[in-house]
């Protein structure tokens, strides 16, 4: 399936049939993207030893991307899968030759490493998106979603405290507003976790709260595609079902904006605009 232009226009001769375009995931969020001017906002970075959690994610590896952009001393890449952290660290090698990378294969939940890591390296600027994140698997499994997203959460921020971290970042989400699931709850207690270790820090912690991340891993996007190339059915949970969307650039750019306006004990909240249905989307990929 491909985005033409209006008949109209290739009449009248002002776009040519070459302007056929596969389907953007922007096309599917009934709004503009957001569009920051991150030059202005990422200065913060500059010469500065960042360090991500969950390099390899989907949000982790996006972020790394963006954080070369603005000339970090040293990017450390955090991440515990072997397979995900080789090929962010080998893309951003062919990317950004000149930036100092620092493949981390580690747990967040293994206190000694991480507080070797801090220590180390003493990074001062930290951004956080480790995470388990989906909503079924975190039901079946709540001791892991516990462990990760609250005693992982606890054991970095504890050592970015330690280690004098000046900004730390926590990625979380809109299922962390009156919680619902295992997962939104202990999303929610990462966000007390972090406030409370802040308040008698020097470092300044913060979180940013997304929406559904369109093209994320365990996005509906992905399911709905390999759905409907084995040609259906295509499954909605219920048909009154509404989620904010937004792209993974988008959830990017405001996790770096974050770190710029952080004064310490805020929550951030993207404006998503209106939210879209899940069938809408469904129909619109379809």
């Amino acid at each position: 399936l491909k985005i033409l232009p209006g008949v109209y226009e290739i009449i009248d001769g002002r776009v040519n049939v070459s302007k056929i375009r596969d389907v953007e995931l922007e096309d599917l969020l009934h709004r503009d993207p957001v569009r920051l001017n991150l030059e202005e906002i990422a200065r913060y970075l500059n010469d500065k030893v960042v360090l991500v959690t969950g390099a390899g994610g989907s949000i982790g590896s996006e972020l790394c991307r963006q954080i070369c952009r603005f000339r970090p001393r040293q990017l450390i890449l955090l991440e515990n899968s072997e397979n995900n952290l080789y090929e962010i660290d080998l893309e951003l090698g062919e990317r950004h030759p000149g930036i100092n990378l620092v493949p981390c294969l580690a747990d967040i939940k293994d206190t000694a490493k991480i507080n070797l890591v801090f220590d180390t390296y003493r990074p001062q600027v930290v951004f956080h998106a480790a995470a388990h994140k989906h909503v079924p698997m975190m039901e079946h499994n709540p001791d892991e979603a516990v462990k990760n997203n609250v005693i992982g959460t606890r054991i970095v921020a504890e050592a970015a405290d330690r280690f004098g971290a000046e900004t730390f970042i926590l990625i979380s989400t809109d299922k962390a507003v009156n919680p619902t699931s295992v997962m939104g709850a202990t999303k929610r207690i990462a966000e007390m976790v972090i406030q409370h270790v802040g308040k008698n820090s020097q470092t300044r912690f913060a979180a940013v709260r997304f929406g559904n991340v369109l093209g994320s891993r365990g996005s509906v996007v992905p399911l709905f595609k390999k759905q409907i190339a084995r040609g259906g059915p295509v499954t909605v949970t219920h048909p009154e079902m509404k989620r904010y969307f937004m792209t993974i650039p988008e959830a990017v750019q405001l996790v770096i904006q974050a770190g710029a306006l952080a004064r310490g004990g805020e929550i951030f909240v993207l404006d998503m605009g209106e939210p879209v249905k899940i069938v809408d989307l469904a129909r619109d990929l379809i």
